[in-house]
């Protein structure tokens, strides 16, 4: 087995000394890093025009939907996004991405300079926009893991998050500012030009080719396994699950804050970009919060109390007529909203490899996006029908309510990443002529297992069960022999040969903890066997002696 002691205790030494901007120490990050959030301040300035030509020439639900058709790319892409993002090179699935959506910016200047916007033109353009970038980001997620060591993982997803954040301490305030002064075309010209910076930043970034041994996977089985590894990790699957909950129930404050400036403020664009910018300052002030309340209180009880911090400030905005106080609310509701994001995504990031990485970050992203995006449309109807207060005042109430799931949907901890075993296993013995594409293939694994300690055995097995599924394993089984109770037989298939191949190099060192578990309880020193079948042997049989023999030909055997 590969040895982890070194690993564990550099990552334990790394994490000792890593404070919250050590990420910005390595090249690579930083000038991503710094790039993202001129991307993001751009994003953040069309938004705020997107959102204030809506209001003038819209009712309320248009303009929450200006929320939805910016967040509804990402959960409708997401998945197929996270499987590019881990088929292909991660450097230049952005590049491509992102130059679709600087175009889409671009048609949305002209179609504003031209006057040609309508509310579903601009709903159109703005879901364009976001189609590019949804589909850049799990690629842009994945690649934290190749710019940072791990043990600084948590730290850069959350500086990415408050890339996000500080953009919108900045960009909204802008944003208000260039509308007021110039109009909403200006704001539009801007947003095209920020996506410059990040594709410079990609055309430098001199990312190390992974080299793999065996083909990629199609896209739909790369999306399936994604799903398949999510649904089989309970700690990502709670986690997912919780994270579209609390962005549907909380939605309601991001897809309605235009209306707290325009109809109880009574305020302008700039009020608008005020009112984004100090729930953006609150946000990036998360940064320094987070962490301690991580290691004080947990995943679990950091979400509930940030939870609560979001219901208090839906209930204050909604009967405040201050800006001020609203300003002082929004800093609370913008430094909460950043911590229930941030915990959720880092701790996706630190349960799944680096194979399955991108696949993981869109589920997630999907999920939060989803939330969001439905919550902006149901927010906005309720809005509509019976006033922004209304609308605030249920939210917090179904908010309050959601800290209940905390029994059902817990958010589990962890402070290391997950691994890969990259001990090489010793390559399968084939004296059929197969191909890549030959199965399905059934791999037995028989064990000799003393009565006494046939309970332990069975629980390692139902972990097991979950790493094998995960991993790409199919109708898995345990039997138990009734002639021969000592005797186990561990069943499981995979689709094809290179789907078995790619099962082996996909093993965590948890992985590995459990297969030398069960070994250790094997009776004597015979080692467990294994056995390979092909399931369906009829392709490697002549069909008559005119058929020519492949069976002797070499077969290229990849690990």
């Amino acid at each position: 087995m590969a040895n982890t002691n070194t690993p564990n205790a550099e990552r334990t030494a790394a994490k000792a000394g890593a404070g919250v901007f050590s990420p910005l120490n390595h090249t690579t990050f930083r000038g991503m890093w710094f790039s993202n959030t001129i991307t993001n301040a751009g994003g953040l300035i069309q938004s705020v025009a997107a959102a204030w030509v809506m209001a003038s020439i819209s009712t309320a639900d248009h303009v929450a939907l200006v929320q939805t058709a910016t967040f509804l790319p990402m959960a409708l892409f997401a998945l197929p996004a996270g499987a590019i993002a881990d088929i292909y090179d991660r450097r230049k699935v952005q590049i491509v991405f992102f130059t679709l959506s600087l175009v889409a910016a671009a048609i949305m200047t002209a179609a504003s300079w031209f006057n040609l916007l309508t509310p579903w033109v601009l709903l159109g353009l703005c879901f364009l926009v976001g189609t590019g970038g949804a589909l850049a980001a799990p690629a842009r997620g994945a690649s934290v893991a190749e710019q940072v060591p791990s043990a600084l993982i948590p730290q850069a997803v959350a500086l990415n998050n408050i890339s996000y954040n500080l953009a919108r301490s900045v960009g909204p305030a802008v944003g208000g500012m260039l509308v007021a002064a110039f109009g909403a075309t200006i704001a539009f010209a801007v947003n095209t030009l920020s996506f410059l910076p990040m594709l410079e930043s990609l055309r430098r970034w001199e990312r190390e080719k992974e080299i793999s041994r065996l083909p990629p996977e199609g896209l739909l089985r790369s999306v399936n396994s994604g799903v398949r590894y999510v649904i089989n990790m309970q700690p990502v699957r709670l986690a997912v699950s919780r994270a579209f909950v609390l962005c549907l129930l909380g939605a309601a404050l991001p897809s309605l804050m235009p209306l707290i400036a325009k109809d109880l403020l009574n305020g302008t664009a700039s009020t608008f970009g005020l009112l984004l910018g100090f729930f953006g300052v609150g946000a990036v002030a998360g940064i320094f919060v987070l962490q301690p309340m991580r290691d004080r209180f947990g995943n679990e009880k950091t979400l509930q109390i940030c939870t609560l911090a979001v219901a208090g400030c839906l209930v204050v905005l909604g009967y405040s007529r201050t800006q001020w106080i609203d300003f002082a609310a929004l800093l609370v509701a913008g430094l909460a909203w950043m911590m229930i994001t941030t915990t959720i995504s880092v701790m996706v990031q630190l349960f799944v490899p680096r194979w399955v990485m991108g696949r993981a970050i869109a589920t997630s992203t999907a999920a939060i996006t989803l939330g969001v995006a439905i919550g902006s449309w149901v927010w906005g109807l309720v809005a509509r029908d019976y006033g922004v207060v209304v609308a605030f005042q249920i939210a917090a109430t179904t908010l309050i309510f959601s800290m209940a799931l905390g029994r059902f949907l817990p958010v589990a901890d962890r402070d290391n990443s997950t691994e890969l075993d990259e001990e090489s296993l010793d390559d399968p013995e084939v004296k059929l002529g197969i191909s890549g594409r030959s199965g399905p293939i059934t791999i037995e694994l028989q064990y000799r297992i003393p009565a006494d300690k046939a309970r332990d055995f069975y629980y390692i097995m139902r972990e097991q069960q979950k790493a094998r599924s995960r991993n790409g394993a199919y109708e898995w089984s345990l039997s138990r022999n009734i002639a021969d109770p000592e005797q186990w037989i561990e069943r499981f298939t995979c689709p094809t040969w290179h789907d078995y191949l790619r099962l082996r190099t996909r093993r965590t060192l948890e992985d590995s903890d459990l297969h030398r578990r069960a070994a250790q309880l094997q009776i004597g020193m015979e080692p467990i066997k294994v056995l390979r079948w092909l399931d369906r042997p009829a392709g490697s049989v002549r069909q008559s002696d005119d058929v020519p023999d492949r069976g002797d030909e070499t077969l290229q055997i990849q690990n």
